[in-house]
């Protein structure tokens, strides 16, 4: 027989745990001193504290540990369960390769630039928005294309609604796609979010989209949009550094728009492909 404190040194675990393993009925020892209390295990139990260890090792809860070592779990639920776990860590490696592509993006960030980024690109899924907007094609997707076609736009968008008695729910919401009749043109659709039948919105010209759900790059942009190029420049670089692809334009959200522009905050959601 073996005191607790040389048990728990041949089958390297702690004595506490073992108390543990006492009190849960997961290892009893073969033997308690009625009057001191001491608890004795015999050499044969080695095995069933090594099988113990053995499945601990392999990331099951000591409840599924106990049914199994106690043979209430049949050679199938075993197998299903092994199989199970097998998917939990290959989760857990592709979500630690992920972490680590990050880790390994920052620091190239950092070589190259001798700083920590100051925006910070996340991956979260876009839930679907229904949006009213007025859309007008623009020369290019620089800066000075968009902004003397897009504020006109939103500078019309809004008396509209108010005419037709829909209110805004949510953020100005804009998006951007290639224009197939115009080399290099882009149509710009100046929009915000609303509670109204999807369709056209009367006579107005405005028409109510429904915004599917997307998987985004995510990245705030500060400041007046006629500066969005450097923001635009870190989530492109963050695309490239990740190994993922972009599906067009990225949408931008308008969260604060005080009257100074350089106040202003965006936030850019580019849909990601895969």
């Amino acid at each position: 027989m073996f005191t607790i404190g040389d048990f728990a040194r041949h089958g390297r675990v702690s004595a506490r745990m073992l108390r543990h393993y006492d009190a849960i009925g997961l290892l009893r020892p073969d033997r308690t001193d009625p009057v001191t209390g001491y608890r004795y295990y015999g050499a044969a139990q080695l095995a069933r504290l090594n099988r113990v260890i053995a499945l601990k090792d392999l990331g099951f809860t000591l409840q599924q540990v106990r049914a199994v070592v106690d043979d209430e779990v049949g050679v199938d639920e075993l197998r299903g369960m092994l199989r199970l776990r097998r998917a939990e860590l290959e989760a857990a490696m592709t979500a630690a390769a992920a972490r680590l592509a990050q880790v390994e993006a920052r620091l190239r960030s950092i070589e190259s630039e001798g700083r920590m980024p100051e925006n910070d690109v996340v991956v979260r899924t876009i839930p679907a928005v229904r949006v009213a907007e007025l859309a007008a094609t623009a020369a290019g997707y620089q800066p000075q294309d968009i902004t003397p076609v897009i504020g006109p736009l939103y500078g019309r968008l809004f008396p509209l609604l108010a005419a037709a008695g829909v209110s805004p729910s949510g953020h100005g919401v804009a998006r951007y796609e290639d224009d197939p009749a115009a080399d290099g043109a882009v149509t710009v659709h100046a929009g915000v979010a609303v509670e109204a039948p999807a369709g056209p919105l009367g006579g107005t010209g405005v028409t109510v989209v429904e915004l599917p759900a997307v998987e985004a790059a995510v990245i705030v942009h500060r400041g007046s949009m006629d500066h969005v190029l450097e923001t635009e420049q870190i989530l492109a670089r963050w695309i490239d550094d990740h190994g993922r692809r972009a599906a067009g334009y990225a949408r931008e959200v308008t969260l604060e728009c005080p009257e100074d522009r350089d106040e202003w905050v965006t936030e850019l959601q580019l849909p990601l492909i895969g």
